[in-house]
């Protein structure tokens, strides 16, 4: 029997907070484990966006009268909760953005277009998600720049040794993420930072699955670039942030043209507003940047050093046990991961497994997780993904580890 690790955090009161955790699936309680896709939302989140829309909604920034007024201060409170929470040192380096997909995209066609010319090379690791390769591949086919790999191995750890031999002159951008999604690898982002900014290059890091479940501190890493996704923060969708220093987003262009960019207008030229503003063009996600930050309030409630040692012990019992089912494989072993857990079972299609398990209740994710290069590196063609949060529970696991059991009795494998 696995004893469960010391914490100070109290799990039964925290899922009291999470209304969808009341749900029953076919009958049976739900077990969520499908965080990484996107976080459930916790009832302070909820009730800040209802308050919002309630006592306090009125369009930002341009309003003097009081509802506008109360609208624009709880705007810039949730900026200025994000800046805190990833520690950068100045609230305009802090752009909200609709999640890190177009954090990405900003940069890619703002900083990266302005810097990338024919023959310059972008460095992307094997691990990446969709939404931070194919912005490199589109940028490539505009500039004339080469899009390169850094390999990982089979244990899903970026070859530390090919990463830096990748690196040279012609290096312009580095992009890595912080947490694979598909892998749960935690790469040694200061470290390579460090690298790249040896050849000159400029380090974009993809923190959508980093900034839920560990401390973020932008300084200590001195990447160029962060950025990460509201909806897997218990926040609500449409919502994100994108942290770039200073010097950057002050020489960038504007990404959209629209209200609330700009300083003047004429039909001869438009003067651009300062940052972060030069980058929100139009009617923001208002209740979107208040829920972040009740978001934020509610994850550091908890405390990130209470959340990713609870989350460590989750994942040690969770690999443990799902090793000890017959057929079995984990996919994502490195020595530093975070709490995902994506696996084979021999005989059985992903989706098949699934669907089985979502018939005892239990929500997992299915597929190729948008990384089918990591796919491609394991030679198939999807995996079964089960990843785990700071309201998920031994038991939950054990439940998964019996329904596999089903799966592979009603599989005939």
């Amino acid at each position: 029997m696995h004893k469960a690790a010391q914490t100070s955090l109290d799990v039964a009161k925290i899922r009291k907070d999470f209304p969808i955790l009341e749900r029953q699936i076919f009958c049976k309680p739900l077990v969520f484990l499908d965080s990484a896709a996107s976080a459930q939302k916790p009832r302070p989140v909820l009730d800040a966006m209802q308050t919002l829309y309630e006592q306090h909604y009125a369009n930002i920034h341009r309003g003097v009268y009081r509802l506008s007024q109360e609208a624009t201060q709880l705007f810039e409170e949730a900026r200025d909760k994000v800046r805190d929470f990833i520690h950068a040192p100045d609230r305009r380096e802090i752009v909200f953005v609709r999640g890190a997909t177009e954090g990405i995209n900003l940069i890619a066609q703002t900083h990266a277009r302005s810097l990338v010319r024919e023959g310059d090379e972008i460095l992307v690791s094997e691990m990446e998600h969709h939404s931070n390769i194919v912005p490199w591949q589109l940028l490539c086919g505009q500039t004339g720049a080469v899009m390169k790999k850094a390999p990982i191995n089979d244990a899903g750890e970026i070859i530390q040794e090919e990463f830096e031999a990748a690196l040279n002159e012609r290096t312009k951008i580095v992009a890595i993420t912080h947490v694979s999604n598909a892998l749960g690898t935690v790469n040694p982002i200061k470290e390579m930072v460090a690298k790249a900014h040896a050849v000159g290059a400029t380090v974009v890091v993809d923190g959508a699955q980093a900034a839920p479940h560990m401390k973020i501190d932008v300084q200590d890493l001195d990447c160029d670039f962060y950025v990460a996704s509201g909806h897997k923060m218990c926040g609500p969708t449409g919502s994100g942030f994108l942290y770039g220093k200073l010097e950057h987003l002050e020489a960038m262009p504007p990404y959209q043209g629209g209200g609330e960019m700009i300083l003047r207008v004429t039909f001869e030229k438009s003067t651009w507003n300062e940052v972060p503003h030069k980058f929100e063009a139009g009617t923001p996600n208002i209740a979107g940047a208040v829920g972040l930050g009740a978001a934020i309030d509610y994850l550091e409630g908890i405390g990130m050093d209470a959340i990713a040692a609870y989350e460590a012990d989750l994942l040690a019992y969770g690999t443990q046990r799902l090793q000890e089912v017959d057929g079995l494989r984990l996919v994502g072993t490195a020595a530093n991961k975070a709490s995902v857990l994506s696996f084979l079972l021999e005989g059985a299609h992903a989706h098949d497994i699934g669907t089985i398990l979502d018939q005892e209740g239990i929500a997992i994710r299915t597929g190729h997780h948008c990384a089918q290069p990591v796919m491609q590196h394991y030679g198939v063609a999807a995996t079964a993904r089960a990843s785990l949060t700071f309201f998920n529970l031994r038991e939950e696991l054990d439940q998964l580890v019996e329904s596999l059991a089903l799966v592979r009795k009603l599989l005939g494998v």
